[in-house]
């Protein structure tokens, strides 16, 4: 089946070089981008990485934890004992 499709210059640049790196035609690579992308699971399906997995502390910060600065001395109470006695109270 034939159609007309409205491309942006830049977009239609991209894909006719990539086209002529790979040895193929624009048709081809249009089909193929097509198939793949109506082939994959939608984006809410997908396995979404939560933004604070992509996070990095900053050196210092990094330094700090790694020595140990934020652990609680003997006598305080963890952060998650804190936490509970909140939630317990409730």
């Amino acid at each position: 089946m034939k159609t007309t499709i409205e491309i942006p210059e830049i977009l239609y640049k991209k894909a006719k070089f990539l086209a002529i790196e790979r040895g193929q035609t624009l048709k081809q690579i249009v089909l193929t981008s097509l198939e793949r992308e109506l082939n994959s699971p939608p984006a809410t399906l997908r396995a979404a990485k939560p933004s604070w997995a992509n996070r990095t502390l900053l050196p210092g910060f990094a330094a700090a934890q790694d020595a140990g600065v934020f652990d609680p001395k003997p006598g305080e109470r963890d952060i998650t004992d804190l936490i509970s006695d909140d939630r317990d109270g409730r």
